[in-house]
């Protein structure tokens, strides 16, 4: 499993111009303003969230040394119940070929369930990577702001099936160095009005990125049942890491 990880990220204006070009400082005064609009409407979004669903397509690309690309296709449910969060990606091709298995995130604990091996395979000790997870999907702007240093890059209209939906594009970089030597820097494409992100693209290193897209959202509804189960059986053999 990989777990979003490595890019440089871009430099910053001189700040030896700012005393001679005082100009400078309103569009950063405006991002500054526009972010902060921003995170207050996530906040009262995650007091209305409780459950998403959602069509995906993750595509990880890598494009040295080596080009390749792996597509991912698939439904993620989220469920969040005060400060209890879970999620579960249900992964149903690989590059266009029947690949079952499920990602189950819980408490900290991750499970991925392969149908084909038929095994389940634990990893614990991942709370500090809660916030990746609930990352777009519940999180408020103040629970944001504590795990990641935010840029402002304005607004796009990206589409869900036929209808535009106005989100907000903000890039995030993780403020724990033990998470950001994986994950320096994620950008996300919310809508600040349901809490939910369209699109995320993870940097992951030199070379490397991961792109998440998701369609069919639906946001405050019923769940299936099996939502967070995995379709083990007697057979299912489990390893722990």
């Amino acid at each position: 499993m990989r777990i979003a990880s490595n890019l440089v990220l871009a430099a910053f204006i001189s700040f030896a111009l700012a005393p001679f070009r005082p100009a400078f400082a309103a569009p950063d005064a405006d991002n500054d303003k526009e972010k902060a609009r921003v995170l207050r409407q996530l906040d009262e979004a995650a007091k209305n969230f409780h459950t998403t669903s959602a069509d995906f397509e993750f595509d990880s690309v890598t494009t040295e040394p080596i080009a390749d690309k792996e597509v991912q296709t698939g439904t993620v449910y989220y469920e969040r119940k005060g400060a209890a969060f879970q999620m579960a990606a249900h992964i149903d091709k690989v590059d266009g070929k029947p690949v079952p298995k499920t990602y189950a995130y819980s408490g900290g604990v991750v499970k991925l369930y392969e149908k084909i091996p038929n095994q389940v395979t634990t990893l614990s000790k991942l709370g500090q990577y809660e916030s990746w997870f609930m990352l777009g999907f519940g999180a408020g702007g103040k629970e944001l702001e504590e795990k990641w240093d935010i840029k402002y890059l304005g607004s796009e209209t990206l589409m869900d099936g036929k209808t535009g939906v106005k989100t907000e594009k903000l890039e995030l970089a993780p403020k724990d160095p033990a998470i950001r030597k994986n994950l320096p820097k994620v950008t996300i494409w919310v809508d600040p009005v349901s809490g939910v992100s369209l699109k995320q693209v993870f940097d992951e290193g030199p070379g490397e990125y991961r792109v998440c897209v998701y369609f069919n959202i639906k946001v405050n509804q019923s769940l299936p049942k099996d939502a967070f189960t995995l379709a083990t059986d007697k057979q299912t053999q489990f390893v722990n890491r």
